[in-house]
């Protein structure tokens, strides 16, 4: 049977696995093309961003794709989001990992959506004809603003709210850009009524120089990412963001429409279905800590254990 051709809007997005990614026709289970022209007889590749998290995230949706009896390999490492979304447009990749509001930013700087729900409607329109994205999975990583256990129990805090009260009187320290972007100091103005009494740029993007300005009380307050071992192992406490000052950061597939089969795609969807922060978090301890594990062998091991 000749399989549909399905276009961006017909792409599937959601916090889980959607109705409409079940119930596909039978046409795309035979592993012909749902989106073009490709097959899933030929090697999909998994691109990836140049840094750890996204390349576990990569090899995990290889290694599922490859459990399913799919060929399946991955090209790490490509660079920043322009140049994997390129590489991903001009079909040298099939799919790569991101997260759901930088990658809408990307294409719509002037979107107005915030929460998880409102950036995964948006995304479909936004994005060339030549890309699409499946399931949003729970998992998400995203900025978060962080303190000391003792920080949060001498003032109370468990979320940006309660900055409020205390504008003026703790230190931030965050990567230099956090002083201008809309989720840094002009939005802790605007939405929190808060105003840090000093600001310390650190130039790691949330790294072990930031991790160590906290720990040591440099600062009193911190950009990290919200699946940094470092904030467990720490014991630091995230303050809620209870205004969305911070966009939804859901992690998803995005694909090259024109390559990526139903067969594949379902696959995909039951792989972000199984994705939560914490297993991100456990992945990124196992490679980025004391352990030293390969991002592939971490994510062989995930979908062993979760992928039936």
């Amino acid at each position: 049977m000749t399989s549909p051709r399905l276009t961006r809007r017909f792409l599937f997005t959601g916090a889980g696995l959607a109705a409409g990614a079940l119930g596909l026709s039978a046409c795309g289970l035979d592993g012909s093309t749902a989106f073009g022209s490709g097959s899933t007889t030929g090697t999909i590749t998994v691109g990836s961003a140049d840094f750890t998290e996204s390349q576990i995230i990569a090899e995990i949706y290889a290694a599922a794709l490859r459990a399913r009896g799919l060929d399946a390999t991955t090209s790490p490492a490509i660079g920043a989001r322009e140049a994997y979304l390129g590489a991903l447009r001009e079909g040298t990749v099939s799919v790569v990992p991101d997260y759901s509001g930088n990658l809408l930013l990307y294409f719509d700087a002037e979107t107005t959506a915030v929460t998880a729900e409102e950036i995964v409607q948006a995304l479909p329109a936004a994005l060339p004809e030549e890309l699409g994205v499946l399931v949003a999975s729970q998992a998400e990583n995203k900025d978060s603003l962080v303190v000391t256990a003792a920080t949060a129990e001498e003032h109370g805090l468990t979320s940006l709210d309660g900055l409020t009260a205390l504008s003026g009187q703790l230190s931030l320290g965050a990567p230099p850009e956090f002083a201008e972007r809309a989720y840094g100091l002009p939005g802790l103005e605007r939405l929190y009524s808060f105003t840090p009494a000093s600001f310390e740029p650190i130039n790691d993007g949330g790294g072990p120089l930031t991790v160590a300005a906290l720990a040591d009380g440099t600062v009193d307050i911190v950009d990290l990412f919200s699946t940094d071992p470092a904030i467990t192992a720490n014991n630091f406490v995230v303050l809620e963001d209870p205004k969305n000052m911070i966009l939804a950061q859901q992690v998803l597939p995005v694909i090259n429409t024109r390559q990526v089969s139903v067969a594949a795609a379902r696959i995909l969807d039951e792989v972000s279905a199984l994705l939560t922060t914490e297993a991100l978090i456990e992945l990124n301890t196992r490679v980025s800590g004391a352990e030293k594990a390969a991002p592939a062998t971490a994510a062989e091991d995930w979908v062993s254990e979760n992928f039936a």
